[in-house]
Formats: structure tokens, sequence, C-alpha cells
């Protein structure tokens, strides 16, 4: 009897750091499920990764940002892959949006009147993000440990603007923020139950967020973070390493484990110590 392959489920995969992703994963035999909502890439990857006989490429339009698609989508990934996903990557995100109104656009606004901002960034890059965990998280504690004992493992992009301050990216950075520091809690509780949780932060990689123009610049002052390595660092979280690990991907090439800040005194690690234990029921139900 064949081993059976390997499985993943990507979101943003029809393009850069998904795609790149993707492709090595298929490189390596893997059954790959992406989703995006980049028709015409998908199918070109189809076409290029499939036989007739041998489909190992499978993908389906979705908005990460909604809550519905992003089920019906990892339903139709379950049936295609044969009930067990190996590795979810939540790779899908965009850039930053102007969020509220200009000052002159405000002083044409009526008196009383506020525009509601737009927080779409905060949708896709840290809900949307969320939501392919927790999706994640539920199935995985469905399945049973593979040879190494994990049920499965988790791959998240964030971005050196999780732990550095760019004035021009608020909402972006907030985001990002918000995956690094999601990653580097729940991550730690997680392999209790055999699942992994790892974040990997680019500084300046070619993606379709921004423009050719912009990479281009980037690229001449020699700042241009690699894909390899980018993709190095997802396949370390595939080789195990430690669970909630966040990677910073530099123009140097490689990735460095980031670590977070240290305690102030031994009462602030003490006070995050008492309130690791009075939450713990929300998340697991096993006694420490």
């Amino acid at each position: 009897m064949s081993e059976r392959a390997k499985t993943a489920f990507i979101t943003g995969g029809a393009s850069g750091i998904g795609r790149a992703l993707a492709e090595r994963l298929l490189s390596k035999g893997w059954h790959v499920f992406i989703a995006d909502l980049n028709h015409a890439a998908m199918q070109e990857m189809a076409l290029q990764h499939n036989k007739p006989s041998n489909f190992v490429l499978h993908y389906v339009g979705t908005d990460v940002s909604s809550w519905g698609a992003q089920v019906g989508v990892f339903k139709q990934a379950l049936e295609v892959l044969g009930g067990r996903i190996d590795f979810v990557a939540a790779v899908a995100g965009i850039g930053e949006k102007k969020w509220i109104p200009f000052p002159e656009e405000v002083m044409r606004m009526g008196p009383g009147e506020f525009a509601k901002p737009d927080l779409s960034v905060l949708d896709v890059d840290l809900t949307g993000l969320l939501w392919t965990v927790a999706l994640a998280v539920q199935q995985f504690r469905r399945q049973e440990p593979d040879a190494e004992g994990w049920r499965g493992k988790i791959g998240v992009t964030a971005s050196v603007c999780g732990f550095y301050n760019v004035a021009t990216l608020p909402v972006y950075t907030a985001a990002k923020h918000g995956v690094v520091g999601f990653t580097r809690s729940y991550g730690r509780l997680l392999p209790e139950e055999g699942i992994s949780l790892n974040a990997v932060c680019p500084n300046i990689v070619r993606t379709s967020i921004s423009t050719s123009q912009f990479y281009d610049a980037v690229e001449r002052e020699g700042l241009l973070v690699s894909m390899e390595g980018v993709i190095a660092a997802f396949e370390k979280c595939l080789e195990g390493a430690e669970s909630g690990e966040v990677y910073e991907c530099g123009p140097k090439g490689g990735f460095v484990p980031k670590q977070s800040a240290g305690y102030l005194d031994e009462e602030s690690r003490r006070s995050m110590e008492l309130l690791t234990k009075r939450a713990r029921p929300l998340h697991y139900v096993g006694e420490e």
C-alpha cells in the first residue's frame, strides 16, 4: 500500500508567498488546496501542475473576510483531500487602505456627520486569518496524531510590521501586531493537543500588495527579501519548530526567531502566570 500524500490548505495561494509555498509543497509530493480571489491565476497553476490521471492541486475562489465563505471552501478542501489536512497556511492578505477622510473631505461634510472607517485590512489580515486558524484547530482536534505525534500544523503570514511601527501603515500594523501576539500566545497552548502554530514575518517581499515600481526601487537598494528565505521559514514551521515562534525574514537572507519583550519585573511575570491559569478553561478543558 502506497504512503498517503501529505495535504495542505492555503489561503492566498494564487500569487506571492502563497503561490511560492504551494509550489514548494507540490514539488515535495504534497496535495494542495488553495483558496484565493484570483481565479485566472489558480486555473493557470492547476493546468501547470495537474495531469489527467493525477490531480494534486485543487482550488476554489473565496473571500477570506467572510466566515461563511471560508467554512464552505474548507469543507470542500476536506472532501477532495481525503478527510485529513496536515498543514494549514493562512497567507491571504491586503495592504493599507485609506481608512478615514482627509481634512478637506471632513470640512466638506455636514455638521455632526462622521464617515465609517474602512477596516477591511483588519477584516482580511486579522479576522480572516483567525477564522482560518479556527477552522484548522477544530479539524485537527478530530484527527488522529501522525507518526510524529502531530494532529496538524499551522503557519500564518504576519509581517515585520507585527513588531516594528510604520506611521503610514497604522491599520496594517495593528493587524500584524495582532497576528504576532496571537501566535506567541495561542501557539504556546496548542502543542498540548498535538497542534502547532507559527508565524512568518517578512520584511519587504515582492507580492501583489504593492506595485512593481515600488519593489524595483527597494531591490535597487538591496533591501528586497528573497522569496526563498520566506519559504524556508515556512518549512521550518513544518519541520519541528517550537510552536509559538515568529520568524523575521530580512534582506540579508534566511530567517531568525524574533524574541518578545521581557517582563518588567518578577511581579509582572507572576501576574501573567496567574492570567494564563485563570483563562485556561476558555481554550482547553484538560487539567494542568
